[in-house]
């Protein structure tokens, strides 16, 4: 499926390209094939091999859909499951269902980043797999990649990495040395499960310091992902499982899923030290794309479509200055000023929901009021997306 190894590539292609792309996420896929259907010669570096499973909601705004079939993916061949209806409930058992305004589809990221790497070696994209990037320097015209093995060079460097990664810690990054607060010290747990659950539907479980989501993705089966805080899982004796029954299981609704269904494999996926603290857009002249240049809140079920348009914006940028129509500082500067356009009202708005949801006594009001006030919740929502792209 892959590239040849590095070290089996001519010397020119380990030598130079116009953009390396360091995370072969959404952001980093979908980037790559934006810049080599441009033209460009580009290569991605992925720490895992594809395909693989990541903790994810799995649920991707519908402003999204064309901008996926631009790229290739044939989505109405796929047999996706459309979601229109919004569910939350509150720890003690109190719901509410809503429309959502836009509506979305659910994919796993096991099928939809495989995709995407096929299209993006179709198109002429360098993929190398299993390599884990220690460093990135600039110097002067020239990126310096230290890809453990081989050191490669580019032009132009993105970093579509994730949430946090070793050159995060490395740059000292803001957000990697911040004080522990109630945005930046979470966990997220991933399942894949059979239940008994509305196709049409994406619900979310509110819990002691944490949330649950639900969404059914490709085939017969639904993605069930949470994240709680770090001390949730301190107070469970570091154990998954005994959190999701001491913790999770006060929501009736969660304590029902977690009993009747079939959870597909053994082990979930997890990660640690997520946090939603502000983040700066490049960073040593190295263009942060998708959860690395800011994350908003699971919760707003918008990640997904923020990293794909990310990867729109941050094209639009590369290719004049790769083309000498513009300098290095104007596609930094302006690449900042379209992503704060696009998303950081969008991230101020996640902080206070994820404030709310926080907090029992707050969910159980937020509920209430939302019962009463339905427009309200479509106003939260509507302010926590966009548009198509």
């Amino acid at each position: 499926m892959t590239q040849p190894a590095a070290s089996k590539l001519p010397l020119q292609e380990v030598a130079g390209y116009d953009v390396g792309i360091v995370g072969g996420g959404l952001a980093g896929i979908s980037l790559s094939i934006q810049l080599a259907r441009l033209g460009h010669r580009v290569i991605v570096f992925e720490k895992e091999q594809y395909p693989f499973q990541k903790v994810c909601g799995e649920y991707i705004s519908l402003e999204s859909w064309d901008f996926l079939l631009s790229l290739g993916l044939n989505l109405k061949q796929m047999n996706l499951p459309i979601i229109t209806q919004l569910q939350v409930s509150a720890t003690n058992g109190k719901i509410i269902q809503q429309k959502l305004p836009l509506g979305g589809f659910g994919i796993s990221r096991f099928t939809l980043d495989f995709a995407l790497v096929q299209i993006a070696l179709s198109a002429g994209v360098i993929v190398i797999e299993n390599v884990k990037v220690n460093n990135i320097t600039f110097d002067n015209k020239i990126f310096s990649i230290d890809g453990s093995q081989h050191n490669y060079s580019a032009k132009v460097v993105c970093g579509c990495y994730g949430k946090k990664s070793n050159i995060d810690i490395k740059w000292k990054r803001a957000f990697t040395i911040a004080a522990k607060n109630k945005l930046n010290n979470y966990i997220g747990v991933k399942y894949h499960i059979k239940t008994d659950f509305p196709a049409n539907t994406i619900a979310l479980h509110i819990f002691d310091d944490g949330y649950c989501g639900i969404v059914k993705i490709e085939g017969d089966k639904y993605n069930l992902c949470y994240m709680t805080t770090a001390g949730n899982l301190q107070k469970s004796n570091g154990s998954i499982k005994e959190m999701e029954q001491t913790v999770l299981s006060k929501n009736p609704y969660l304590k029902k899923i977690f009993a009747e269904s079939e959870f597909l494999y053994e082990s979930p996926v997890t990660i640690s030290q997520i946090s939603f603290d502000k983040k700066t857009q490049v960073e040593n002249h190295v263009l942060m794309i998708g959860d690395a240049a800011g994350m908003i809140t699971p919760l707003c079920g918008n990640g997904m479509s923020m990293a794909l348009h990310g990867s729109k914006l941050a094209a639009e940028q590369i290719h004049p200055f790769l083309h000498g129509s513009v300098t290095r500082t104007e596609m930094e500067e302006q690449y900042s000023r379209q992503w704060q356009k696009h998303f950081s009202c969008r991230l101020q708005v996640g902080r206070r929901i994820q404030r709310i949801f926080g907090n029992a006594w707050l969910t159980d009001s937020f509920i209430r009021i939302a019962k009463l006030f339905p427009k309200l919740l479509d106003k939260l929502i509507r302010q926590t997306h966009g548009k198509y792209f």
